[in-house]
């Protein structure tokens, strides 16, 4: 049975999907579902406009769409969207299959053209048989209880009106409507995933099962449901181990049931896999240092705790001039030339005074490296830096966010260890003419 216009109001209305007066950006490849909609929609009476994407991976199919989207638009007196794309060089720069590269580059494009000309919603034409195909890959992909609910009729400005409909009633409105369409011959391709479900296991199913599509339905429902009931669950535990956003209480952690999943789910968002949260329970017995890495963030292993931070650079530097052009650092470094006074008074930990004739300008700002050794002020012989950080019961995190203030010169001699401790070099003395005074503040590291 064809889809109802009707119905389709209806189902539109009831799930909120657009409100009166909203304008929907429409994707429309021009294959059957996505001229469906925009039918649909122009019959509805909704303000709406079109989005295409060139992604050039069939040079002769994908120019034919777009001109036939093109030229739907006119019919119809629609602005028409259209973006090309490399698709095959954007999936091996972001090291994307071909599908996802195409899905990032989609989904950005058309939230660039929603906010630059004032879309409120996004429509794309998913249906109930693409919502039953994406659980079953994610099913087979492992994705867990979040992919099970298939596809949302809404998440944030995206909206699926025909999500409620299935692929023989948008067959049998596009014969009842004589709508054309353009067909892409990589469906009946079984080289996806999606397509080897679509048209070999999904026909078995619906063999074995007369009712499946309407059992599936409600399958989807009942877990989307009990997904609110788990994240809800997740986050009253996550409240009480994390009660930091970046660090896990590990004695917490342990009170957590099932513990594992909990600890996935808490990382998850930082990039962690089910495979390097296996690894990470496993260490949780183990010394402090031991470092995992996700593709965004590093997780460390301090004490009782579990450290979370963002991957950055390690070789980040500044360098800091006579000028002290402060602008570009990384926290506020006051700095100051001035004749010397012949009076010297015990400094605070964020203030350093250095005879400037000791000093080879410009001078550098780094983080610590293992074997870095200074000399104290005071004291006559060096030390590592690592063991003055031990002394000082420093986290590794802590460690790393704090900042070395170097010589000029050719070894780069640590002048200061900022907001921790001055070194002994180019110390202020009776001989002194000129002192560089140096004021650090909101420095992560320094501590009063």
């Amino acid at each position: 049975m064809a889809i109802n216009l009707k119905a389709f109001k209806s189902h539109v209305s009831e799930e909120h999907l657009v409100a009166e007066g909203q304008r929907v950006l429409l994707a429309v490849s021009g294959g059957r579902d996505s001229v469906t909609l925009l039918d649909l929609m122009c019959r509805a009476g909704y303000s709406v406009g079109i989005a295409h994407c060139n992604f050039h991976l069939r040079p002769s199919d994908c120019d034919r769409d777009e001109a036939f989207v093109r030229n739907l638009a006119a019919q119809q007196g629609l602005r028409c969207h259209v973006a090309q794309f490399d698709t095959i060089q954007y999936a091996s720069e972001k090291g994307l299959s071909v599908e996802e590269a195409a899905r990032d580059l989609r989904y950005r494009y058309f939230d660039e053209v929603r906010v630059k000309d004032g879309y409120d919603l996004i429509a794309t034409a998913h249906h109930r048989d693409d919502a039953i195909e994406t659980f079953f890959i994610n099913l087979l992909r492992g994705a867990g209880i979040g992919g099970l609910h298939g596809i949302r009729a809404r998440n944030g400005y995206v909206v699926r009106p025909l999500l409620v409909f299935g692929r023989d009633e948008i067959d049998a409105y596009v014969a009842e409507r004589g709508l054309s369409y353009v067909e892409d011959c990589t469906n009946s391709q079984l080289l996806y995933l999606r397509n080897r479900i679509r048209l070999q296991l999904m026909p078995l199913l619906r063999e074995l099962s007369p009712s499946f599509d309407s059992v599936m339905e409600s399958n989807m429902r009942h877990l989307s449901d009990a997904e609110q009931i788990y994240r809800q669950a997740i986050e009253e535990h996550r409240v009480r181990v994390m009660a930091r956003y970046n660090q896990i209480d590990i004695a917490e952690l342990r009170r957590c049931e099932p513990m594992e999943t909990m600890l996935y789910e808490f990382l998850r968002p930082f990039g962690f896999n089910a495979a390097l949260v296996s690894q990470i329970v496993a260490s949780l017995d183990s010394q402090s240092g031991k470092q995992f890495f996700s593709s965004t963030h590093r997780l460390v292993k301090d004490r009782g705790r579990l450290i979370i931070t963002e991957r950055g650079n390690d070789e980040e530097e500044y360098l800091v001039d006579e000028d002290c052009d402060a602008s570009n650092l990384p926290f506020h470094l006051e700095m100051s030339i001035v004749p010397f006074d012949g009076n010297v008074c015990r400094l605070p930990k964020n203030e350093a005074w250095f005879d400037k004739r000791g000093l080879h300008f410009p001078l550098k700002l780094r983080h610590w490296r293992d074997g870095d050794r200074f000399r104290p002020f005071g004291m006559k012989g060096t030390r590592l830096v690592s063991d003055f950080f031990s002394d000082m019961k420093l986290s590794l995190d802590e460690k790393e966010r704090i900042w070395l203030l170097c010589d000029g010169d050719e070894n780069g001699t640590i002048l200061w260890i900022v907001g921790l401790r001055a070194a002994h070099c180019a110390v202020v003395n009776t001989t002194t003419k000129k002192v560089v005074k140096l004021l650090a503040n909101n420095v992560e590291g320094s501590r009063s």
